[in-house]
């Protein structure tokens, strides 16, 4: 098969080769029928955001095999509850889709709360639901009532749309906890961390960057989160959006109703570290709060510098192939493996927007394949087409990299390696040297193939 083959018809617009003559880059499309899309579902792209909130319970309102998908397959850690880590679900069956599930949901929510106690629940509707028509949003008013607790609806349908319309389900769930909470005490220079998921710790490393230099961190949205943080994050002065596919609806939603702006930022890689403790301290005007950030900046590079140095000498000249959820990731993880001496020949994004690829187009170098919402026939032939040595993804994009013979990182929700903050790059820096540099893939036919064709 060649490059071109791998391509179907109504998607060739959305491929681009960086310094190569055509059109602009479609994006924002739905997936082409028959192309098997890395996509996930609306549900998916909702417990992406909200399942982090670990003293709330998350209730699956459909079949059994919704909940399973979403079980323990994520890397967000919690330093207290753990309700996060249940999938509760309804489990939907076949006499349910006849007569209506509204009533089992009502005696799930009723087991749930007056077990566990939790400071509020979110009840996700699933294909199903939705096509059988529950109104799941009479059922949650009437818990809130009878509980005393937020009861939350989370409208994510499958059959709606994709993943990134489950990311506004979830900040409109949010947005209806925002703004209920007593906002007493709440310092000056105060802000939300908005689409940080602490995976594997990485919100507690940003938190305590901000704290040393005299940050109040409200509430982290959603990583380790908490309902009461969330019910008062409205008396923040500032939002720090991470993932913007995710969050970026809450953070516009929250400066039209509260009047609080925000900073898109990364906490991935070298210089989008740096830049993101800066902009804070730019933003509150405070000199002392400025060199506070320098001087932490200055210390965590005159230990990180050094230990880079051995893992460029070997990996200078590889090549890299990257294809995340949210364009945000691309940029940072682009920068990282350029510290290390490496090259991204491919890059793509299941979310991203006409701006995110302008950057990328500005970033990447002349020849790089730029691609949109991408699937495994085409990801296969850039990653041959490129002589690819590694390839930075999520949990679908693995079996490709291996099935290839060649190194893979996962830079998903599933993985247990903090990687963001300085101390994540050096993470990385290991992880990918250890990859590119296993012995293993000299043993496999594909990669010598292919790296006779390179």
């Amino acid at each position: 098969m060649t490059r071109d083959d791998a391509i179907l018809d109504e998607r060739r617009a959305q491929v681009l080769r960086n310094g190569a003559d055509g059109p602009a880059m479609a994006c924002g499309k739905t997936s082409a029928a028959g192309s098997v899309s890395q996509r996930a579902c609306v549900f998916c792209g909702s417990r992406v955001v909200l399942y982090p909130i670990a003293d709330a319970v998350h209730l699956v309102h459909g079949p059994v095999g919704c909940a399973v998908y979403t079980w323990d397959i994520r890397g967000a850690l919690s330093s207290g509850p753990q309700l996060h880590r249940n999938s509760f679900c309804t489990d939907l069956q076949e006499t349910d889709v006849i007569h209506g599930g509204e009533k089992k949901l009502t005696r799930c929510l009723r087991e749930l709360v007056t077990t566990y106690r939790p400071n509020a629940a979110f009840v996700y509707s699933t294909c199903i639901a939705g096509i059988i028509g529950d109104d799941i949003g009479a059922v949650c008013r009437k818990a809130t009532a009878e509980y005393g607790i937020p009861v939350i609806p989370v409208m994510s349908e499958g059959f709606k749309g994709t993943k990134k319309d489950g990311y506004r389900a979830a900040c409109e769930a949010l947005a209806s906890l925002i703004g209920t909470g007593d906002t007493t005490g709440i310092s000056p220079h105060s802000i939300n961390i908005l689409g940080e998921f602490n995976i594997a710790g990485e919100t507690w490393i940003i938190r305590d960057y901000l704290t040393a230099m005299g940050i109040n961190v409200v509430a982290t949205m959603t990583g380790d989160g908490r309902v009461p943080d969330i019910r008062r994050a409205h008396g923040a002065k500032l939002n720090l959006v991470q993932c913007s596919g995710s969050m970026v609806h809450l953070a516009k939603e929250m400066e039209s109703r509260y009047g609080i702006p925000f900073k898109r930022v990364s906490y991935f890689g070298i210089e989008d570290m740096s830049q993101a403790l800066y902009d804070v301290a730019e933003f509150f005007g405070d000199a002392p709060m400025l060199r506070r950030a320098q001087e932490l900046v200055h210390r965590e590079l005159t230990a990180l510098l050094p230990a880079l140095r051995d893992y460029r000498r070997d990996l200078t000249g590889r090549r890299a192939a990257i294809y995340v959820g949210g364009a945000f990731k691309a940029f940072s993880l682009v920068r990282a493996l350029r510290h290390l001496g490496m090259q991204t020949v491919v890059v793509g994004s299941q979310t991203g927007n006409a701006d995110d690829y302008r950057q990328l187009k500005e970033l990447c170098d002349p020849g790089t394949i730029i691609v949109d919402d991408s699937n495994p026939v085409e990801l296969a032939a850039f990653v041959r087409e490129k002589g690819v040595d590694l390839f930075i993804g999520g949990v679908k994009e693995r079996p490709i990299a291996y099935k290839l013979g060649i190194g893979f990182c996962d830079h998903n929700h599933e993985r247990k390696r903090a990687l963001a903050g300085f101390v994540g790059m050096l993470n990385f820096a290991r992880e990918v040297h250890a990859t590119v540099t296993s012995p293993v893939w000299n043993y496999v036919p594909r990669r010598r193939r292919l790296q006779e064709a390179v």
